[in-house]
């Protein structure tokens, strides 16, 4: 695992060979992409990203704005934006609230400038994610690598949650509660609807029920890179189908799921599942 020192150090060459697969990592506290794209429709998530291209700057644009050139970028939760990566590798980091989210992610984005809510930074590479990208074996350090950037991130970025927005998503994140609907959520805080949802709304980027559909769509992603077909994986997350699940990933991400579902290579929680289901 690249050191912290080298967290920041320029790329030197493309790689001669392309590595197997694109990486997935996902976990409790965060969810992350690293391979190539092309092109990504305007689309907006649950949850504050990070980006970073790995060899050279990709196109971004935000709402109806003017593209630019980026190397990193933080664009929080619930901002649409369009990306042209031109079938070159990036590194796509989503941090869940819980993590501090856009704040964390900000401290990430060195030399960078404000542009319609986002941060677009011209420089700033993270060669951790480079090294991720090139190393056939990373996902066996891909959560410690993960682990420094994110507390390079938090150390300058600290900043206390609500506590009852910091409970709802405790709730949506053991599971326990089925992932309770609205209603349900601001029983559980002793909150009415009107002032949970704008709490909600002002702590985490997004409403509460865009939250809650980004946590289903994680645990769709979780189970497809695990080995299970779309379908099963839709129903399985709570879909009502895998046309609901395609189109509500379309949404989420500007592509159809085969775009980085697809011979991956799986780190975190659910490949910790998949080998212990298939020793």
């Amino acid at each position: 695992m690249a050191p912290p020192g080298r967290l920041y150090e320029r790329a030197d060459t493309v790689p001669a060979a392309a590595p197997p697969g694109p990486l997935w990592h996902l976990d409790a506290r965060r969810t992350c992409f690293i391979g190539p794209l092309t092109y990504n429709a305007p689309h907006q998530h649950g949850a504050p990203v990070f980006l970073s291209g790995l060899y050279e700057p990709f196109g971004l644009r935000i709402g109806n704005g003017p593209w630019r050139p980026a190397r990193t970028a933080m664009i929080p939760a619930g901002v649409v934006h369009e990306l042209d990566i031109g079938g070159n590798p990036i590194g796509v980091l989503y941090i869940e609230p819980t993590l501090e989210g856009a704040h964390t992610l900000a401290a990430l984005t060195a030399s960078a400038e404000e542009a319609d809510g986002a941060l677009v930074g011209r420089g700033g590479e993270i060669s951790v994610m480079r090294e991720l990208w090139e190393d056939a074996a990373s996902i066996d350090w891909a959560g410690a690598a993960l682990d420094d950037l994110l507390g390079f991130g938090t150390r300058r970025a600290r900043r206390a949650m609500d506590p009852r927005v910091a409970r709802a998503l405790a709730l949506l994140e053991s599971g326990t509660e089925g992932a309770p609907g609205v209603a349900a959520a601001c029983a559980q805080v002793g909150l009415s609807p009107h002032h949970f949802q704008h709490l909600f709304t002002r702590e985490v980027g997004v409403p509460y029920r865009r939250y809650r559909a980004w946590t289903r769509m994680r645990a769709a992603i979780a189970a497809v890179a695990a080995g299970s077909n779309f379908t099963h994986a839709a129903h399985a997350a709570g879909f009502c189908d895998q046309a609901h699940f395609t189109h509500d990933f379309r949404r989420t991400f500007g592509a159809p799921p085969s775009w980085s579902l697809q011979g991956v290579r799986l780190s975190g929680d659910a490949a910790r599942r998949k080998a212990a289901a298939h020793p």
